[in-house]
Parts: structure tokens; sequence; C-alpha cells
């Protein structure tokens, strides 16, 4: 597709991942350490240095961005303020809540760099087995009636290529929310879990190796793929 993108993370086995993807790798101490001073919370500070990698700073576009995209893993464990007593840290969720709060503060709509930001937020449920399916699963009643299975058309996300594609699971899928001003289209989803997203939210399904290209499409990087 031809974007620069970088991997801010300090999980080696995502490290290793994002190289053989082509990803310019970025632990979270450096990202810290390029911030000349640390003040209120983490993600006050964090936000603008994502930003500024991205092309933007206060609020305005600069005339050229290091990347294209940024992708940013908070996992369990992990937290931008490093070796921090840890009952001093906020918890994953709280950073990430803090953090998006800090972007939609600064992109709100008619701001210069709204409609240019693409924002994504990506969930995921860690391990999962077959004992979370009927909790978690998004198969419509109509496939789990084998009659009319047969004659229900695919969904895309289990297609590839014009061929059913194998080893899909149907359950405890990753949560995914967008915002990009002009772009993106708003449902009634009001929480971030998975019942919420399913009654409320547009409820569309995608391959999860196919979510970068759907975000590079929404940067005009791609084409739209088909689904």
């Amino acid at each position: 597709m031809g974007m620069k993108a970088a991997l801010i993370t300090d999980n080696e086995e995502l490290q290793l991942l994002g190289t053989k993807l082509g990803l310019s790798i970025i632990s979270t101490k450096e990202l810290v350490k390029s911030i000349k001073t640390v003040a209120g919370l983490p993600a006050d500070t964090v936000a603008p240095e994502l930003l500024r990698l991205l092309g933007f700073q206060d609020g305005k576009t600069l005339e050229s961005s290091q990347y294209d995209m940024v992708l940013m893993h908070i996992g369990a464990g992990e937290n931008i303020s490093g070796g921090a007593d840890p009952k001093k840290l906020a918890s994953d969720v709280d950073f990430v809540n803090s953090l998006v709060g800090v972007f939609m503060k600064i992109e709100h709509p008619g701001s210069e760099i709204s409609s240019r930001l693409h924002l994504s937020v990506v969930m995921g449920y860690g391990e999962v087995s077959e004992s979370d399916s009927s909790s978690t699963s998004i198969l419509r009643d109509e496939y789990k009636n084998s009659a009319l299975s047969a004659v229900v058309p695919r969904q895309s996300y289990t297609m590839k290529g014009g061929h059913p594609r194998e080893k899909v699971r149907h359950y405890a899928p990753m949560l995914a929310a967008q915002v990009q001003d002009g772009v993106t289209r708003k449902d009634k989803a009001d929480a971030f879990s998975f019942d919420n997203f399913k009654e409320c939210g547009s409820n569309l399904t995608i391959p999860a190796d196919r979510l970068l290209h759907e975000v590079a499409f929404k940067l005009w990087k791609a084409p739209k793929y088909g689904a």
C-alpha cells in the first residue's frame, strides 16, 4: 500500500511480527524519552507525541509527517509510565479511555485535522475457547439453523478469493470503533462491549487481516476491498 507505518509496543512477539511486516518498531520507553517534559496524566503527553509522528501539531497540519499510520499496543501490564510503582499505574482500560478522550478533544468536528486524522480503537479478548462461543457468537440465527444455512448467502468475512476461508472463528471477535470526521458513520453503541456492539452498533464484521487495509482505504491509501 506504500504506507509508512510504525508499531509502538514493548511486546517482543509483536515487535518481531511488526518487523516482518515492514513496520518501524518504537518501544514505549523510546516514545517517553522523545518527550522533553512529562506533566499531568500520561495520555496528555503521549497523545501530542503520537500526533506529531503523524504530522499534526497544536491542532495544525505540518508540511510533512514521519508516518502515515501509527499503531500502539497497550496490553496486560504495559503502561507508558514505565517503571513507576504498579499501585500508581492506571489500568490499561483507563489509559485507553484517557488517550481517546484527549484525541477527541483535539480533533473536534470542524478543526483543521478532524477530517485528516483517523482513530481506530481495537480491543481483543485475549485467549478464548469454544466455551465462550455461546455468549459472544456473531453468527446470525439463519446460520445456526442447519436447514437454512445452505441457502443463506455467506458473509464476506467468511470468503477469500471466491472461496470459503478456513478456520474462521465466529465468536469472541475483536471489537473495533472508528472515528474520522466526514468519513465514518455514527451508530447507537454507547459502551465498548460485545452485547452493546451487537445490539446497537453497525454490527459489520471483517476478517482481522483486512483491518489495516480498511484503515488505509479511509486514509485514501488503498482501494476498497469489497467488505
